[in-house]
């Protein structure tokens, strides 16, 4: 396919065939423009993101068995994916335009149907979760089922892209591609023995195991398969990407940890000098003074080294002494529980022993605790999910309605909702592609799939805010200057239209009969449409 379908060569200055561009200045007549560099090859272009991706994946996973980096990617996922009581799946229609009772039915069927194929029951916590982790999630598209396999993100080794229609991803390069069904899986472990079956050398004969004759290697080439390696059409991969495409990695997406990662690393570095510093210092040791009179410092040393050994060892009856009483020694480590005895002078002399203090100020892990709650912000968790101070088992669980809590709930359910934005359009299109594969002909801007809201932060928030509208109209309900139009207007946040839909609903509730003469209308509500003198007679 042509750059010259979507760019046509413009003619500027001395040169007619287009290869000018302004860019590049009025005196570089010579160089090509942007136009022509990036699409006027027929060859697509290969991205294999970062240098060190498949790197990174692994330590993402070490990050991972970390408790609070651990504690907060579960929180991340839990918050959203929210279950809805109506329908039991994490997903709710988001119509754009009305719909009607048909239309709702049969959406709602078909999104059972989806749901129940790709066992998102069980699968949806750990793919959000491994989403926000790796910062991709890949699946390969059974194109017969429309079940999605997961495929390991260090397996997929580059995805080519076609340049001249708009860095469209076209195959992924895939390794190791081995189906399991049970758990919709694509790819294998990475820890197998190799021994599947007993076949001998020549089930190995092929390029790939069990691949029949040999792989055709094509050396020296960015498009060169590999052994182990699949290249599977775009239009069977499904990619979820923390990626907006602004990024450097793109179409790779980034991961939620790796903001975190430096902090991580400090935490861990200090976790462990706390924990040798508490091994090497922390207990006590003691001190013994051994009087050695006027010995000389041969005989000194020999002396302190007798006495080390008469403290080291324990006199026990031997085993192997037949018929006589014999002493055997044994070594016996110093214990609290053991006293000391050495003979003194008259004059006061002789050998003693002191006790030297361990560590001190073991008990303070402020710095630690510093670190610890650098990473939650650095994730953006609430500190009343995540508490660290030390008296946290007798605290009082906060719901995060008043002050601090409330801000900080609020920012975090703001950034739940953004990551789930940015998943849940892609699973849009893949719901509605199932539609299409049924044969359900919908207007794809009827609705939206989107996922649940994060929490009942809203509810909360709309309940507060009820609270204390309500206080207010209570308290200004009886004043006789303001007219109860202007008080549910303003107080009770009340529309033109929903103070219609309360006045009908106040009829039905009443009987038609309630309608009170020919003026019938908010007044037989107890508000009336007319100014504050009507409401003073």
């Amino acid at each position: 396919m042509s750059w010259k379908k979507y760019f046509t060569p413009v003619s500027a200055g001395n040169e007619t065939s287009g290869t000018y561009s302004p860019i590049n200045g009025a005196s570089a007549v010579t160089k090509p423009g942007p136009a022509r560099s990036n699409y006027s090859s027929f060859l697509p272009d290969v991205y294999t993101g970062t240098p060190n991706r498949v790197e990174r994946y692994g330590q993402y996973n070490t990050m991972d068995l970390d408790s609070e980096v651990n504690a907060a990617l579960d929180i991340l996922a839990e918050f959203c994916t929210q279950k809805q009581k109506q329908n039991g799946t994490h997903f709710t229609f988001d119509y754009k335009k009305q719909a009607t009772n048909s239309e709702v039915q049969i959406l709602g069927q078909y999104l059972q149907q989806w749901y129940k194929i790709n066992n998102f029951e069980k699968r949806m916590f750990r793919l959000v979760r491994n989403v926000f982790k790796y910062g991709d999630g890949f699946f390969l598209r059974d194109p017969e089922t429309k079940k999605l396999y997961h495929v390991d993100p260090a397996k997929v080794n580059r995805i080519i892209v076609n340049e001249s229609e708009g860095k469209t991803p076209e195959q992924y390069i895939v390794k190791d591609v081995q189906f399991n069904f049970r758990d919709l899986v694509a790819t294998k472990p990475h820890q197998t023995n190799g021994n599947i079956t007993g076949g001998g050398s020549g089930y190995y004969e092929g390029g790939v195991r069990g691949m029949v004759g040999n792989y055709p290697n094509q050396a020296g080439s960015r498009f060169t398969i590999e052994d182990g390696e699949v290249a599977i059409a775009g239009e069977h991969m499904f990619h979820l990407s923390l990626s907006e495409g602004l990024d450097n990695n793109y179409p790779f997406g980034n991961s939620l940890l790796e903001s975190i990662f430096k902090v991580y690393k400090q935490k861990e570095l200090l976790e462990d000098a706390i924990i040798i510093y508490r091994v090497q210092r922390a207990p006590e040791r003691r001190v013994f003074y051994v009087d050695v009179g006027n010995m000389p410092s041969h005989m000194a040393m020999a002396f302190v080294e007798r006495v080390k050994n008469e403290i080291h060892q324990r006199r026990i009856p031997t085993q192997t002494g037949g018929g006589t009483n014999m002493m055997d020694a044994t070594y016996n480590p110093l214990s609290i529980n053991e006293d000391y005895f050495f003979p003194q002078t008259a004059e006061g002399r002789g050998s003693k022993v002191e006790t030297l203090p361990g560590g001190q100020n073991l008990g303070e892990i402020d710095d630690l605790r510093f670190f610890t709650n650098k990473l939650f912000r650095g994730l953006r968790i609430p500190s009343s999910y995540l508490p660290t101070g030390p008296e946290d088992g007798s605290q009082s669980v906060s719901d995060g309605r008043v002050g601090t809590a409330l801000i900080q709930e609020w920012r975090f359910n703001q950034y739940c909702k953004r990551l789930q934005r940015m998943i849940a359009e892609k699973l849009d299109q893949e719901f509605k592609m199932f539609m299409r594969w049924r044969g359900i002909n919908v207007d794809n801007s009827l609705f939206d799939l989107n996922f649940n809201e994060p929490q009942n932060f809203s509810r909360n928030r709309q309940a507060e805010l009820d609270n204390t509208r309500i206080n207010a109209f209570a308290n200004l309900e009886a004043t006789p200057y303001l007219s109860k139009r202007f008080l549910l207007q303003r107080f009770l946040g009340l529309s033109e239209e929903e103070m219609r839909e309360n006045e009908e609903l106040w009829k039905e509730e009443n009987g038609t009969d309630a309608v009170l003469g020919s003026d019938a209308g908010l007044r037989s509500v107890g508000v009336t449409p007319a100014g504050i003198d009507a409401d003073l007679e």
